[in-house]
């Protein structure tokens, strides 16, 4: 077959996230497919965006995939640029669709933006050719800006994004959604409830098996810590609103004289204001706060850690459910994990890899990393792998790319 997969923000082993696209295509590819991802030229959500130099598109193949890039204007936050940005992408569909689909007519084309107005080009480009439509959901928009941003329903850009999300359900083959208790809201927005499949984040099992780097990174730090005695918990990632680390960053007050560390590793908005907070706490001692580290580190800096740590604001619109890359990491590590993220989906209780407590609780964040401290070593290392067969049996992307192709080959429902 040959897939068009529309995915505003995609990366690739190349440029840095997001990666779904790139693991899926990737596997697809291997399997004999023609695949071609169309992409903006600039995301900020890239480590490295392609130099396309002064071209209005340009092609790249990366281990078998084609890329097909957009020339896109750089931007910061949410304001103009943004928008002119989306706006370049969408115009470029319509004005590129016979180039995008020179390498083959497309016999399946999936729109994956975060936002959901590319669905009428790819609609445009489906029908063209005769190909199936694919709507894959990251997140449920508008409701996002609406439930987490506090937009008023009747504000003029959530109308848009309102009848977009609406003639996505209406429209596609299929809704592959990564949250797996959304199929309620879609079929209510005019989604036919056969049409949902759910296929969540997953795992780059290949990630996994390259040797550590010599010496790993914060080698020293965390094997004198080690020796000194200290129980290791590490939250690793974004440091934002959303993942709720005032409550990891107070949790603190209830271990000054325990033998357990809270480490915090990764970039973000947040992370100053909460270094500030915990000296101002004086608990400087207990909570610590390291740099980040790159991508091909992070299952070395895993390794050297007794027990992990997620969390998430206690929000409205998790009820949908949720599918964190970094849980996934967690459990890909085999470390016990203190789960902190009020939602219907809980995999690590599902897996019994660690504690399941509610979210933005400082107290039972400490109590958690309490009993975590006092579990003997072999009952620690039984729940970490416990979370990792869990991984690689249901999210691994060899199995998901799978299940997806799966979808390529059910009946058409808007034939």
């Amino acid at each position: 077959m040959n897939i068009v997969y529309i995915n505003h923000y995609a990366g690739s082993a190349v440029h840095g996230m997001e990666f779904r696209p790139y693991y899926m295509a990737r596997r697809w590819a291997a399997g004999g497919h023609g695949v071609t991802v169309v992409a903006s030229s600039f995301s900020h959500l890239r480590t490295k965006n392609p130099e396309i130099g002064g071209k209005k598109y340009d092609e790249q193949t990366i281990d078998g995939v084609r890329y097909f890039w957009i020339a896109g204007n750089q931007y910061q936050g949410n304001g103009k640029d943004r928008i002119r940005n989306m706006l370049s992408f969408l115009c470029g569909l319509y004005r590129y669709g016979s180039r995008i689909a020179a390498a083959g007519k497309p016999d399946v084309v999936i729109a994956s933006s975060t936002y959901p107005l590319d669905i009428y080009p790819a609609c445009h480009i489906a029908r063209k050719y005769g190909a199936m439509l694919i709507y894959e959901v990251h997140d449920l928009w508008p409701l996002s800006p609406i439930e987490l941003g506090g937009m008023s329903p009747k504000h003029p850009y959530i109308r848009v994004m309102q009848a977009a999300e609406n003639y996505c359900y209406r429209n596609s083959d299929y809704v592959v959604s990564l949250l797996p208790f959304a199929k309620e809201h879609m079929v209510e927005h005019g989604m036919l409830p056969e049409k949902f499949v759910y296929i969540p984040n997953g795992i780059e099992k290949s990630e996994w098996e390259q040797p550590f780097h010599y010496p790993m990174v914060y080698r020293e730090e965390l094997k004198q810590y080690h020796d000194d005695g200290y129980f290791l918990i590490g939250y690793t990632g974004a440091h934002g609103v959303a993942n709720a680390l005032d409550s990891y960053v107070e949790a603190g007050r209830w271990l000054r004289d325990k033998k357990i560390k809270l480490l915090s590793i990764g970039p973000g908005p947040e992370r100053g204001r909460l270094i500030d907070k915990a000296h101002r706490l004086q608990l400087d001692d207990v909570v610590e706060f390291l740099p980040p580290v790159r991508r091909d580190q992070v299952p070395e800096l895993l390794d050297q850690l007794d027990a992990l740590y997620i969390g998430l604001q206690r929000q409205p619109l998790f009820r949908f459910g949720v599918s964190p890359n970094k849980l996934m990491d967690y459990m890909m590590a085999g470390k016990p994990i203190i789960f902190a993220i009020d939602a219907p989906n809980d995999m690590v209780k599902e897996a019994d890899c660690g504690i399941s407590i509610p979210p933005e609780d400082s107290k039972a964040i400490a109590d958690a990393a309490v009993k975590l401290s006092e579990t003997a070593p072999e009952e620690l290392e039984k729940m970490g792998a416990h979370g990792k067969l869990y991984i690689l049996s249901h999210n691994e992307y060899d199995v998901l790319a799978e299940k997806f192709l799966k979808v390529f080959g059910m009946p058409r429902m808007n034939p």
